[in-house]
Formats: structure tokens, sequence, C-alpha cells
């Protein structure tokens, strides 16, 4: 089954060239580097050693003129444990020290505006990147990263300006495109009401709407087969006019996804898909949260808020490549992001 985890981890975790514009955000991957820019086009863009393990690095600018480079640093801690409670980190340049890296509040660390320049100007030529100081010490592959930063160039508009990572130009600061507004989502109160199945009845009426709204391929389990009975489906009242509707539509070896759709409160409509691939609901949040492997060192998560007619989707983000370095992953690498703000009125 070609599940969420199959059609987008694979995607923006490949090690090979990829580049994807979806919902407002780019992905683009190139050997060990990889960048994500989000729909008001901040960029991260994070870079890994040439092995699994060791750490990463993470270059982060957000869209508009006149914004630097801020430079992060996470070591694999699925092994050997290392934090900056336990660690005094040490930034080397072709053998050169560059001095200590500050500890992060997040279990990371972070670069100093020289350290972050002189670690972009040796990845995009030919310098010898390394963190020394933990139990091994981080190597950073330079394999790729041009070709990296200069697609978040691209993407922020600053190609051919004097603040490009990659083809400096004579443009002006002031030629660089500003950052777009955050999108806004109004998020509508829904009822408390608990989830309940359908009864005998209702699920022989609803179950061939559902099928309707869902691919079999993407919701097999809706469908009874030789081996196993069809998945129950369940019914929760979202607000006077609307229910969701969900059930177990795929499960794979290390994932499964709910199908959730909303149909009117009587259910006689027809009913819209949000997704066939959730793994959970909660007063008026549908979340996916899906492992990249099994190891769970790579996720891909998104979310949908309910605005009183329909579940707008409100994040998309991954957590950068499968490289065996944090369980639960290394970064949040966002495509989309807005603000969610609540509504006046309540019920």
């Amino acid at each position: 089954m070609k599940s969420f985890a199959v059609s987008m981890v694979a995607l923006m975790l490949s090690s090979v060239s990829v580049s994807t514009f979806a919902a407002d955000g780019v992905s683009f991957s190139y050997k060990n580097w990889e960048v994500v820019c989000d729909n008001i086009l901040t960029c991260r863009a994070a870079g890994y050693g040439s092995e699994d393990g060791g750490g990463s690095v993470l270059l982060t600018r957000d869209g508009g003129p006149n914004n630097e480079v801020q430079g992060r640093v996470m070591l694999a801690d699925i092994e050997e444990n290392d934090s900056p409670e336990t660690v005094e980190l040490t930034l080397f340049i072709d053998n050169q020290s560059q001095g200590t890296v500050a500890p992060g509040p997040e279990g990371d660390w972070q670069l100093t505006p020289p350290q972050t320049d002189a670690l972009i100007k040796a990845v995009t030529g030919s310098g010898a990147v390394e963190f020394r100081g933990a139990k091994a010490t981080f190597i950073l592959s330079g394999d790729g990263a041009n070709a990296v930063l200069l697609k978040m160039d691209d993407v922020q508009g600053r190609v051919n300006t004097v603040s490009a990572l990659l083809k400096k130009g004579n443009k002006p600061e002031s030629s660089v495109p500003p950052a777009p507004a955050k999108p806004v989502i109004v998020a509508a109160p829904t009822l408390e009401a608990a989830e309940k199945p359908l009864d005998s009845q209702q699920d022989s009426a609803i179950r061939p709407l559902l099928q309707a709204a869902a691919r079999q391929d993407d919701c097999d389990r809706l469908y009874p087969d030789t081996e196993n009975p069809p998945e129950a489906i369940t019914v929760t009242p979202l607000d006077d006019k609307h229910v969701l509707l969900s059930s177990l539509c795929w499960r794979a070896a290390y994932n499964e996804g709910y199908g959730y759709w909303v149909m009117d409160a009587q259910m006689t409509g027809k009913p819209k898909r949000v997704t066939t691939s959730g793994t959970s609901y909660q007063k008026g949040i549908i979340d996916i949260a899906q492992k990249g492997r099994g190891l769970g060192d790579c996720w891909s998560n998104e979310s949908w808020v309910w605005d009183g007619k329909a579940f707008q989707l409100s994040s998309s983000y991954t957590t950068g490549m499968c490289r065996y370095l944090r369980a639960g992953g290394t970064w949040v690498l966002p495509t989309l992001v807005t603000e969610v703000k609540k509504a006046d009125n309540a019920l």
C-alpha cells in the first residue's frame, strides 16, 4: 500500500535529488544535504555526515531582506547520549579551532554568526568541518551543500544579490522579496461528545458513501476480504450541523492510517474526505504522525483544524533525513505554517 509515509517521507527524505512544490512549501535534497522552505519563505537547510550517526547542522534563514543565517548543531543521542550538559563542543575547520559552540535550549548547540559564516564557506568550498568534544567526532559532509544552498537562495529570491550564499551578485538587499504573511485559521468550537460506533443500519448506509469518497488503494480496510472483516466506522459530533466519521484505512509494518470524513449531522449527504492517513482526532484537530522507518528516527507530521465548515490544513513538517540520530527525529522542517486563533463564539 502506498501509505502517507511512503508518499511523503520517501519524497522528502530521499538521498537523491528531489524537488517538489507542495502545499505552498518547497523541499529539495541532494546527497547529504536537504532544504525545506515553508509558505512564508523561511528556509531550513540540514547537513549530515557521510554515514549514519554523528550529527547534523541546521542553517535557518527567514524570508525577506536583511535576515542572517542562524546555525545549530545536533549530535546523535540514540547511542552516544551526548548532550550540552556533558559535552564541550568545539568547531574545527581545516583542523583549526573556530571556538567552542554554546549549548542551546533544545538539546542542541548554537553557532555564532562568525562560526556559521565560516562553516558555510567551508562546506561550499573544500574545507573540512568537524565538531570535537563528544565521544565521537562529528564530521560534516559537504556533498550536496552547494546545490541545496543554491536552492535556498533561489526560493528566497537572493540569487545574484549581495546576501546570496551561492552566486553572489550586485543586486542590493532591497531587491529580495518580502516574506508573505502567515495565514490565519480561526478554529471553531466543537462539542465535547464521545466517539461511538455506527449501528448496523447506519453502517450499511454510510459505508458505500465512504468507499466512494476514498479509493480502495487508500482505504482497503473499509472493504471486507477473505481474511479480515471490514473495520468498524465511528461517528463523533463536531457541532449541531456536522459529524466526523472515522475508520481504520490501512495498516503497514510500522504505521497505520485512519480515514476521517465530515458529514452533515443527519448523515444523509455526501461525506467529504479529510485524510486516509490520520492517527488521532481530539477537540477539533486531526493529526498525522507517521514514521519514515521502524527506528522512529524520522517522521512526517500534518495537522488539520476545524473552522466550522471544514478541516483546514494548519501545519505540515518532517523531521529530516533518516540518519540514526535522534528518536522522534532530529529537526522540525515545515512546509506549511499558520496561525491558529480561537473563534469568539462558543457552542
